[in-house]
């Protein structure tokens, strides 16, 4: 009857909703997490050993990416080591975000995640950190002090943390030998779709304590649109993201619960900002490559001057817009002699960008990928982190490096990582 296909709609939502939070807080790792982890398998600490030496800092290089990959699943023959760039840069973490990793779909937009496809990227990312063909160069970012020596066992890469929310993917990996001095990792999922809630737009964030030092990585994929006041659109998915999103507060209570409450913050994503030009006058810009003009009047520009990122820091953009490309090309989308009758001109946009807030990271590098299956390039960035160590801990660094480092690293299972959990190390 015309009345009940009425009120089908909502009431599916409704229902997979009350259901099924969006976005469950379990999450996928290489390693099995507890609430605890057990004293015996960790040196004994009293108070007063802790409490009476000073921090050292010592310095991370952290490798940030986001690709929007259109709804394709990964070629076959895809080479992510491009993307990486594992030949000629060496970092500790890799955090890599995607958007649109499932091709739109109403199962899709109601939870219902093809995690076979997380599965596939994260296999190439795995095999592509851990190739042991291609060494790892130098680059021009000091090594932190854990890795003066090549040598030390721990170099290969795990997952600490991959998690999916409909086409939002976000996926962490470190080196082996800082697996034991991560804690409390968690996510926190907001669905800002379709009716405001459901996960087609939103953002995946992902939250650990690095020794010290707490981290949250922000993947999300904010409201599309190029006409006049969409951008009001995206500052409203910024400003739910940031009301919304929420952490545990840890088993002594000491855990930071709001994004811009961690120490390091770095904003990753098709934020879809636009640029404030008429159309003919972008594609000109860009034909000339006159990025100074285009970025004055860039949407997210102004956010970042005075307004739902006030506060926050962007690297200086050097490299062409990344979207909209044809796929499988290196022609914008709507170019005047490529474009076919009735179809939507959407103009050239740096719609993928890494952000970053607060004191404690430098950015070294800031650059777009040339992987061209999707309409969009893929954008990365490489950080130094200043990371706070307690000097007292340092002595037991060779006994995670031993025995008890080769039991957990032997482990090559994916376990399903629930509520607010840490590393069993």
């Amino acid at each position: 009857m015309p009345g009940n296909q009425e009120v089908m709609w909502p009431r599916l939502v409704a229902n997979k909703i009350l259901r099924k939070r969006l976005g469950s807080n379990n999450f996928v790792a290489d390693f099995p997490c507890n609430k605890e982890i057990p004293s015996l398998d960790r040196p004994s600490l009293s108070p007063n050993s802790i409490f009476s030496h000073h921090k050292d800092t010592h310095n991370y290089r952290i490798f940030v990416s986001t690709w929007n990959v259109g709804g394709v699943a990964p070629p076959e023959d895809l080479d992510i080591e491009d993307l990486l760039d594992t030949g000629n840069t060496s970092c500790e973490i890799y955090v890599l975000g995607f958007q649109e990793i499932v091709p739109l779909s109403a199962s899709n937009v109601l939870g219902s995640e093809n995690s076979k496809v997380a599965m596939k990227w994260n296999s190439l990312i795995r095999r592509a950190l851990n190739n042991k063909k291609k060494p790892h160069c130098l680059d021009k970012i000091q090594h932190s002090n854990e890795e003066q020596n090549k040598n030390i066992p721990g170099q290969d890469f795990r997952c600490i943390i991959s998690k999916q929310m409909v086409g939002i993917l976000i996926t962490v990996w470190v080196r082996s030998y800082l697996c034991p001095y991560i804690r409390y990792p968690s996510v926190s999922c907001i669905g800002c779709g379709i009716m405001g809630c459901l996960g087609n737009k939103g953002s995946v964030s992902v939250r650990f304590r690095l020794h010290e030092t707490s981290f949250c990585f922000v993947c999300s994929h904010l409201a599309s649109g190029g006409r006049q006041g969409d951008e009001k659109l995206r500052n409203s998915n910024v400003s739910e993201i940031f009301s919304r999103t929420s952490f545990p507060r840890g088993p002594s209570l000491d855990l930071p619960r709001k994004i811009l409450d961690h120490d390091r913050v770095i904003f990753l994503g098709d934020l879809n900002y636009r640029i404030s030009l008429a159309e003919s006058n972008v594609r000109l810009l860009v034909d000339e490559r006159d990025w100074k003009s285009l970025l004055e009047n860039d949407q997210l520009r102004m956010e970042l001057m005075n307004g739902q990122f006030e506060g926050w820091n962007e690297g200086s953009i050097q490299f062409a817009p990344t979207y909209k490309y044809r796929p499988n090309s290196d022609v914008y989308y709507g170019c005047f002699h490529q474009s076919k009758k009735g179809e939507k001109k959407r103009a050239p946009a740096w719609c993928d960008r890494i952000i970053w807030y607060g004191k404690g990271l430098k950015q070294h590098e800031y650059d777009r990928g040339e992987e061209n299956f999707s309409d969009h390039r893929p954008v990365k960035a490489i950080f130094t982190a200043e990371v706070g160590v307690l000097h007292s801990l340092k002595q037991f660094q060779s006994f995670f490096l031993s025995e008890r480092f080769d039991r957990i690293t032997s482990q090559t299972d994916d376990f399903v990582c629930k509520g607010r959990s840490s590393f069993q190390i």
